[in-house]
């Protein structure tokens, strides 16, 4: 066992007697409150609803929540200041911020494995600079945590892996400078690289955004087992459901929350039993009815809470 993980494994094992189950409670550094039924926030991801606050507010009074996972692209863009102003004049509590990057190409697997997140180099210095501004609207929001997708990582290709290594430890000392936290959203490898990944990087100020179904629609393993093998990082949570792609290297679709291949009520056990306390916001980025299936996830969550 290197140093690293002998530190990631005694961290564990201190967290665990402290807070006496099998895997550490989610340490959020928002401080959003936690809801009375004694189960986890629930909120939604304003990019759901194409940042139409008025939708959103409209649902948060019919579903009686009120956290958001909370979109910061228009936020650092010409014109920022007043999507901010507009955020401050809402009853919310974000959960989290969220940054994604211009260069990122979805429509196939290929496609954002070149384009994601902050792994293109000749993109770097441009997604550094949006980054960093993204660090500092959430900060001025009072925002504890800031998720993005930092693009794939290749183990196989030790100048890319240890780039990759050095691009979020900069970010992270950035983010931590504010009072922020990092989250590196799952999805585009498996929960063991990714876990190795975390180690390698050994920063207390990274964690992760769990997002069940994209481990399926990128075909990268059992969202729930990878949930026992990340619980240490996991500090946020997306409700996302996902039936997997028949065909090698091709997209999986994106479903209703409860009608997929996550298996709803077996991941949110699995949550509990790792302790995690922390947010859980409804993210539906497919479909013509996102607002219904937004409404359908919530009233699941709030009945699987109680």
């Amino acid at each position: 066992m290197n140093r690293r993980e002998l530190l990631a494994s005694t961290t564990m094992t201190g967290l665990l007697s402290v807070f006496g189950c099998r895997a550490p409670s989610a340490q959020n550094q928002s401080s959003a409150p936690q809801p009375k039924h004694g189960g986890s926030p629930i909120g939604i991801c304003s990019w759901s609803l194409q940042n139409d606050f008025e939708q959103i507010n409209a649902l948060m009074k019919t579903l009686a929540f009120r956290h958001i996972h909370l979109d910061l692209r228009p936020a650092c863009k010409e014109g920022g200041d007043a999507y901010i102003s507009n955020v401050r004049q809402r009853d919310w509590t974000i959960s989290a911020a969220m940054i994604g990057f211009p260069q990122e190409d979805y429509s196939t697997l290929e496609s954002i494995r070149r384009t994601g997140g902050i792994v293109p180099d000749d993109c770097w210095p441009q997604n550094r600079d949006l980054f960093l501004a993204a660090i500092d609207r959430t900060a001025q929001l009072g925002v504890g945590l800031l998720s993005a997708h930092i693009g794939f990582i290749d183990p196989a290709k030790p100048g890319d892996y240890a780039r990759l290594l050095d691009r979020v430890r900069f970010l992270a000392d950035a983010a931590d400078r504010k009072n922020v936290a990092l989250l590196m959203e799952t999805g585009q490898e498996t929960a063991a690289e990714l876990r190795q990944f975390l180690i390698d990087l050994g920063h207390p100020r990274v964690g992760l955004n769990f997002d069940p179904a994209n481990m399926i629609l990128y075909g990268k393993g059992d969202p729930i087992e990878a949930v026992r093998l990340l619980a240490a990082w996991i500090r946020h949570v997306h409700i996302k459901d996902a039936i997997a792609s028949q065909t090698p290297n091709q997209w999986g679709a994106e479903v209703v929350w409860g009608t997929g291949q996550v298996g709803a009520d077996r991941f949110l056990a699995a949550l509990k039993d790792i302790c995690y306390a922390g947010a859980v916001a409804v993210e539906r980025e497919a479909g013509q009815t996102r607002a219904d299936d937004i409404r359908s996830a919530i009233r699941h969550l709030t009945a699987f809470y109680g």
